[in-house]
């Protein structure tokens, strides 16, 4: 449990509406840290300074990164979102397409997506940083429940657990393998989650098994400006919202990197266009036009995931889209592209939609 004013937050299971599957939500405390790494870390690199203190408020975060077993209720809307369109079930209308969801087209080539396998308690992977938002959307729909991805601040608090040193595990890489699934144990491929200890605050697979979505820009100096305010500064001034397609943030370190990528100050950035021989397009095998902008293709993306958040106070209605919708227009005109072509669906969600679902007799 977590004191909280007023009373105390608690562990909770959350069932996805209308499914028999469940996931736990842990509370974390809020509190002042001091976010990036010192100069003389090990594996330290430049973009992770110059450190800064940060104040975060309390909320709930994922026990894990979302699974197959969760992640796949939601690829099954794009076939629900298309059959509800043929049934005139809640069009989607210009009035009300702000609260509309876009599930991501289904997969033209699923070996692709589940090299690793797609066993229930496997990480889901591959979904890019606005499919991973979307998710939040229709999980917050259904459940009546704010969820979203964690600011780039809110991610690291949760993994250092109080901790000041590279890993929330202490200094050693050698005590890094009871925590994570990572080059040197992880035999090249994804595990269940939770298999590894938790940190200080509950949470499995903080380092390892696949890097983590936040909201954020990676952006070269972008800890300056929040470094150079008074101190400490609170989460959103510290938040890069995009302007760019790429590169975004990603987390935690995947179960191909070295002890010292998945550090809890260690940054990646996304590669969504372009691409070079160090760090390709991670789309570049995709053969639709426009690519998908729901699905990673390549290698590196197969330890790409994601992990939710819920805020203690939850925003206005109106300020969440900010942290669901596409913020480029880029992925705006793609998403348009490929709904008008009839790859990725879009429905409006709310927690009676399974119920409605089951009346239209289009689920069981």
């Amino acid at each position: 449990m977590v004191a909280v004013p007023g009373g105390w937050m608690v562990p909770y299971d959350e069932t996805i509406p209308g499914t028999d599957v469940v996931f736990r939500m842990i509370p974390v405390p809020g509190g002042t840290f001091r976010m990036g790494s010192s100069g003389d870390e090990p594996g330290r690199t430049a973009d992770e300074g110059p450190a800064y203190e940060v104040t975060v408020e309390p909320l709930w975060i994922g026990q894990h990164e979302v699974t197959w077993r969760e992640y796949k209720e939601y690829m099954a809307a794009c076939n629900l979102f298309i059959a509800m369109q043929a049934a005139e079930l809640r069009p989607v209308t210009a009035a009300n397409q702000v609260d509309a969801v876009t599930a991501p087209s289904n997969l033209y080539d699923p070996t692709m997506t589940f090299v690793n396998g797609e066993e229930p308690e496997l990480p889901a992977v591959t979904m890019t940083q606005f499919a991973a938002r979307q998710y939040t959307k229709w999980l917050s729909g259904l459940t009546g429940r704010f969820y979203r991805l964690p600011a780039e601040s809110e991610w690291e608090h949760a993994c250092r657990a109080g901790s000041e040193t590279p890993w929330s595990c202490g200094t050693d890489p050698q005590a890094l393998g009871d925590h994570a699934w990572y080059a040197d144990n992880a035999d090249d491929t994804t595990h269940p989650v939770g298999e590894k200890q938790p940190n200080a605050f509950g949470l499995h697979d903080m380092h390892g098994n696949v890097a983590e979505w936040v909201v954020d820009e990676l952006v070269a100096d972008g800890y300056a400006k929040p470094a150079a305010l008074p101190q400490p500064v609170a989460v959103a001034d510290t938040i890069q919202w995009p302007v760019r397609l790429y590169p975004r943030v990603l987390r935690g370190g995947a179960y191909y990197d070295e002890a010292s990528e998945c550090r809890s100050a260690a940054r990646r950035g996304s590669r969504d266009a372009g691409g070079t021989a160090e760090n390709p397009d991670w789309k570049d095998v995709d053969p639709n036009f426009p690519k998908s902008p729901w699905w990673y293709t390549e290698e590196p993306a197969l330890g790409v995931g994601m992990r939710l958040v819920r805020p203690l106070v939850p925003l206005a209605a109106a300020d969440r889209q900010r942290w669901w919708e596409a913020d480029v227009p880029s992925i705006k005109n793609d998403v348009a592209s490929r709904l008008e072509e009839g790859r990725g669906a879009q429905g409006i969600v709310d927690p009676n939609l399974p119920a409605d679902l089951v009346k239209e007799g289009l689920i069981e």
